[in-house]
């Protein structure tokens, strides 16, 4: 199966260092990657793990890689590899995420997630194209009202 790099756009009424917290800060995390943390000192070649409630209990790894790239409101670039309760050979399947927060106006942002260098066989492919949208609305409600969006009945 071929896969094509994932790109999606989104204005947010916000500064690119108040959407950058909404990647980075343990508050806006939880609030926004449905209960996660980022566990990471963000410095290039350190790894990461966003973890929280899933099948493995609150301690799931959702997504584990290592930071390339991280330049306060303005890039962030991880590796990314499922967690092992997703897929037990996650090491073996990776892509690459690039966060891009760039200044519209002083009160308006566009954030540009690139979702790429996918590996053969990678079993999230399809199932993130439709998660992208969900979690860039739900960053996009919570930095500009203070609620994420909500998924459970």
């Amino acid at each position: 199966m071929r896969m094509d790099p994932i790109i999606y756009v989104i204005y947010i009424a916000a500064t690119p260092e108040r959407v950058w917290r909404a990647f980075v800060d343990d508050v806006d995390v939880r609030a926004v990657w449905w209960g996660c943390v980022l566990r990471t000192t963000l410095q290039p070649g350190t790894g990461y793990e966003y973890v929280g409630p899933g099948a493995d209990g609150d301690e799931t790894v959702h997504v584990w890689g290592d930071i390339l790239e991280a330049t306060p409101g303005e890039r962030l670039v991880m590796t990314e590899h499922p967690g092992p309760s997703y897929n037990p050979e996650g090491a073996e399947r990776s892509s690459r995420m690039v966060f891009t927060m760039d200044a519209v106006t002083s009160h308006l942002t566009k954030l540009t997630v690139l979702n790429d260098q996918w590996s053969e066989a990678h079993p999230g492919y399809e199932e993130t194209k439709d998660t992208w949208p969900l979690l860039m609305s739900s960053i996009k409600s919570y930095v500009e009202t203070g609620s994420a969006l909500s998924f459970e009945e």
